[in-house]
């Protein structure tokens, strides 16, 4: 298998207010919202990312997404890193986050556009992919809409798409079935298969476990923000379900601490 990202001892930490202290429970300044985590991603497999809110999936998506700075470690992306190299990380990358606010007053026509241009894709082309995506999306009745108009699901969909403007053949999804209902769900788990097939290299985080035995080659299980286990789906569950055994790792590192 080719290796596509090597992570290698990312650490995060964040200065905590009197205020975040006490919503966390604790005296502690400092937050370590990911401890020195390490793992690898092979070319055409989905990853992914499991744990409860909190547990640092997606501090660790947005490092590997050159958003925020690590304090320690480095990732690399088909060799480049993502602190030296970060402007070809992000040309190489495809980011789909929840916290992705796209502005209402917009179309998605115009925003397909828009970042099309910043990655400097060829009208063509362009033009080409916005019809199929759009097409497959159910997108296109909506084209000339502004997204103050478009339901919960349709911006969603309208963001996954432009996430992908550019055709990367990595792409990070942070919780990419969050808020959606069961059909749009579905038609976002579906793609993601395609991309897989496509032989693009899909990193996911999620707390749902049926969408990790649906969709992950291999699951890195994350846990105030260490890796409690890594390996492929069949090796850690056995006979197992990916729950049973998630609930296993959690009692053990936490105590049981909810």
């Amino acid at each position: 298998m080719e290796e596509i990202l090597k992570v290698e001892n990312l650490t995060k930490t964040f200065r905590l207010s009197r205020k975040q202290q006490k919503l966390e429970r604790t005296s502690e300044p400092v937050k370590v919202a990911v401890n020195n985590l390490s793992f690898t991603a092979y070319r055409g497999e989905i990853f992914g990312l499991l744990g409860p809110n909190g547990a640092g999936k997606t501090t660790t998506l947005r490092m590997l997404a050159t958003l925020i700075k690590p304090d320690s470690g480095n990732a690399f992306i088909d060799g480049k890193s993502m602190i030296s190299d970060e402007e070809a990380v992000r040309r190489k990358i495809g980011f789909l986050t929840s916290e992705l606010k796209l502005e209402d007053f917009f179309t998605p026509n115009y925003l397909f556009d828009f970042f099309s241009d910043l990655y400097g894709v060829d009208k063509t082309e362009r033009d080409n992919r916005k019809r199929a995506l759009f097409l497959k999306f159910g997108i296109d009745a909506f084209a000339e809409v502004k997204l103050a108009n478009l339901s919960t699901g349709m911006k969603q969909k309208v963001s996954l798409v432009i996430s992908i403007v550019h055709n990367p053949d990595f792409i990070i999804f942070d919780e990419p079935t969050n808020g959606l209902d069961v059909i749009t769900a579905k038609v976002v788990t579906d793609f993601l298969q395609e991309l897989k097939k496509e032989g693009k290299t899909i990193i996911l985080s999620t707390h749902i476990f049926s969408l990790v035995e649906k969709l992950c080659d291999r699951v890195g299980i994350i846990i105030d923000g260490k890796l409690a286990a890594i390996d492929t789906l069949e090796n850690l569950t056995h006979e197992k379900s990916i729950e049973d055994v998630f609930f296993d790792l959690y009692d053990k590192t936490t105590g049981g601490r909810i």
